[in-house]
């Protein structure tokens, strides 16, 4: 029987934390997660992808339900192809922002997330996708860029790291935009007071479940809100180290099954998989977690 446990909704990041880089999940992280959920628990994706590239990889994990994408901009309903509910990044904004982040560091290429269901990726000339296997489009110049609603803007800059480019576009942008961090090669702006919590937390509300019944898993810089609001939060071993400095606990790295031993422990190890070892909690400090609110309503732009 699964060891008893008091997390009724798995949230997981997708790149970097639930998928290896080969963007397949292996059978011992299926299987984790179909144990879980047998026991009662939800799973539920948390990602930056955008609901169309978060599609397929949702088919083949046989998710039908709900998925928390775009920064979580975006509340999809895989079951019925759906967006429940979306928030839009003033192109207006998003334009303005660019330039005053161009001002301080130079010249960026930038690339957008349509919104909708079937939105596209633009990218810009001299934009180089840091995900290979997610489709985009270029389009002639910039202005192009900005043609249809957007869920957010991507940037990169030819020599800035990420860590650098973020810290210049938070300095550069204020209150116009949330930036994020999402992986290699991916700094982020979305509409402001947008993060991976309120998408979270609107989601919870709809399953009808709480943060205090919540463990998040993930390894960037963008699950931190999601860390904050959850019971307890989760790096894994290749996380980025501000998340690792606020995790309540730090796993194996992606590619070693680091939610799938954690789960493990939580809810009983299934046939096969020997004598895999818990993973030993990280000696970052705990975070005390945020109480339970409903996500704000940001009416699209």
């Amino acid at each position: 029987m699964p060891a008893p446990t008091s997390y009724a909704l798995i949230a997981t990041d997708l790149d970097g934390t639930l998928l290896r880089a080969d963007d397949t999940l292996s059978d011992r992280s299926r299987t984790a997660l179909a144990r879980a959920t047998a026991a009662g628990a939800r799973h539920l994706v948390v990602t930056g992808r955008p609901a169309p590239r978060v599609r397929p990889l949702l088919d083949d994990l046989g998710a039908g339900g709900l998925a928390v994408c775009g920064q979580g901009a975006q509340l999809y309903d895989a079951g019925a192809d759906r967006l429940l509910w979306s928030v839009t990044l003033d192109r207006e904004l998003a334009e303005t922002a660019l330039g005053k982040i161009e001002a301080e560091v130079g010249q960026l290429y930038a690339a957008v997330d349509q919104d909708g269901v079937d939105g596209l990726t633009l990218i810009e000339p001299g934009y180089l996708m840091p995900h290979p296997t997610l489709p985009a489009v270029q389009v002639p110049c910039r202005d192009d860029l900005w043609a249809a609603p957007i869920s957010k803007v991507l940037l990169r800059h030819p020599s800035l790291s990420d860590d650098e480019l973020a810290s210049a576009a938070r300095g550069a942008v204020g209150s116009l935009a949330t930036v994020t961090m999402s992986g290699p090669g991916t700094v982020e702006l979305q509409p402001c007071g947008i993060t991976k919590a309120t998408g979270l937390a609107l989601a919870a509300e709809y399953l009808g479940l709480s943060s205090s019944a919540t463990i998040a898993f993930g390894d960037m810089p963008n699950d931190i809100p999601m860390f904050d609001w959850a019971a307890h939060g989760v790096a894994m071993a290749n996380a980025h180290p501000e998340l690792k400095a606020v995790a309540d606990e730090v796993t194996l790295s992606n590619e070693d099954d680091g939610i799938a031993v954690v789960l493990e422990r939580l809810f009983g190890r299934g046939k096969g998989w020997g004598d895999w070892e818990a993973p030993v909690p990280g000696s970052a400090p705990a975070v005390a977690p945020a109480s339970a609110s409903a996500a704000t309503r940001v009416g699209r732009q």
